[in-house]
């Protein structure tokens, strides 16, 4: 019980600097650091994609050492990231800057659920992922409250004071994890953990297992396409009713509050189940605000806000037993290369929401046929991608898989 306090406290302190900073970056490389806007977000483009190769060595490590260890490095590539955006007097430093940050948060996503599922009592983890949701996304909205109104500051101090800030959490979030939290699971490295190449291959041929990365990112589309496209969406129908994106933004990182509550009514259904009807809520989302197109000016920023009613709903109900799954359906000997490779559905989802803001140029209409799309498709796939995958991971709640598989 003490490491699982542990692991939240110090989840929930990274997540604080995480919203803190975040929307500051560019802020920050173009007003402290004199970096031109273009050329800030080629840098930060490029270090975002150095860090993509951080997930299989994540992976393999996970394997190896345990998460504990990997989630540890993960804090302090982070923190010498932000160390080197203080210390940054060009663009050099600026991409050396943003790929430490960029490798740190990738490893850091590719191994901090293996260590959330160790910390977790045994059984089903749908609880304990429900919790650190809660706490991380209450974390981040917090600190990125507070980036809210540091943005109309605009002062070098004050955003140098951010980043020291931030360069701190992640400090203290390695030490919580360093000296309070215990995982209670030590397994020995397998001789799949031992070999790389072995790992990597298991995944490879692990077609369920991809599959279920498919549909993820499928999935995962919307809630990444809201908070990069429907302000640019908002601007272009109806100008002045740009207020309606971040004020969605807002209540949907409120509504995460309600990720326990949804457990535990959905508890007697299969994780699948959950993840297919918040699916359908997704596509009902990228429906409802499709006809924003067609009502009065007036209309459009109030029928966007209420609209999220939907995407919120959806995001619950998927987001609220996809990781679980996730954990329950990757096999012992390669779990932290498994979840390494699932994080890529995320990764895949973030990358593809800006592609689908250009699709703008053709019709405001296209990128909501896309994202509906997307998730109609993966709401009919989850189920049948669920008959393929272990079945202790799939069922109501998840239950304790045999002892073959442990």
């Amino acid at each position: 019980m003490r490491s699982r306090r542990a692991l939240l406290v110090a989840l929930g302190v990274d997540n604080l600097g995480s919203g803190l900073v975040l929307p500051l970056v560019v802020l920050y490389v173009t007003t402290v650091v004199g970096v031109p806007l273009g050329t800030a977000g080629l840098l930060l483009t490029t270090g975002t994609v150095a860090g993509l190769l951080a997930p299989p060595l994540a992976g393999g490590l996970v394997d190896r050492v345990g998460p504990k260890a990997v989630v540890v490095v993960s804090q302090a590539l982070q923190a010498a990231g932000v160390v080197v955006y203080l210390l940054a007097d060009g663009a050099a430093s600026v991409l050396v800057a943003a790929a430490l940050v960029a490798a740190g948060t990738q490893t850091f996503y590719s191994s901090v659920f293996a260590l959330i599922a160790d910390v977790a009592p045994a059984g089903p983890k749908d609880r304990t992922f429900a919790a650190v949701e809660v706490v991380r996304s209450t974390a981040f909205g917090a600190g990125a409250l507070v980036a809210a109104v540091l943005v109309s500051v605009v002062d070098p101090a004050v955003l140098r004071a951010a980043l020291a800030v931030d360069a701190a959490s992640f400090a203290v979030c390695a030490v919580l994890l360093v000296v309070l939290v215990h995982p209670a699971r030590r397994t020995a490295p397998s001789p799949v953990a031992a070999d790389p190449g072995r790992g990597s291959r298991a995944v490879l041929r692990d077609r369920p297992y991809l599959a279920l990365i498919a549909v993820t990112a499928l999935l995962a589309l919307p809630s990444d396409f809201l908070l990069v496209g429907v302000a640019v969406y908002l601007r272009e129908l109806a100008p002045g009713s740009e207020w309606a994106a971040g004020a969605g933004i807002t209540a949907l990182t409120a509504t995460s509050l309600l990720t326990l509550t949804v457990v535990r009514l959905t508890s007697h259904w299969r994780r699948t189940t959950s993840m297919a009807l918040g699916g359908c809520c997704l596509a009902a989302w990228a429906a409802a605000s499709a006809v924003a197109i067609w009502l009065p000016t007036s209309w459009v920023g109030p029928w966007v806000l209420a609209s999220l009613v939907l995407l919120a709903g959806g995001s619950l109900l998927f987001g609220s037993r996809v990781n679980a799954l996730a954990e329950a359906a990757a096999p012992a000997a390669s779990r932290g290369r498994h979840l390494a490779a699932f994080q890529c559905a995320f990764t895949a989802a973030a990358l593809a929401a800006p592609l689908l803001v250009s699709a703008m140029a053709v019709g405001l209409w296209l990128p909501w046929l896309l994202v509906g799309a997307a998730a109609l498709a993966g709401a009919a796939a989850v189920p049948l991608v669920g008959r393929r995958l272990p079945q202790h991971a799939v069922g109501p709640g998840g239950s304790v898989p045999p002892a073959a598989q442990e």
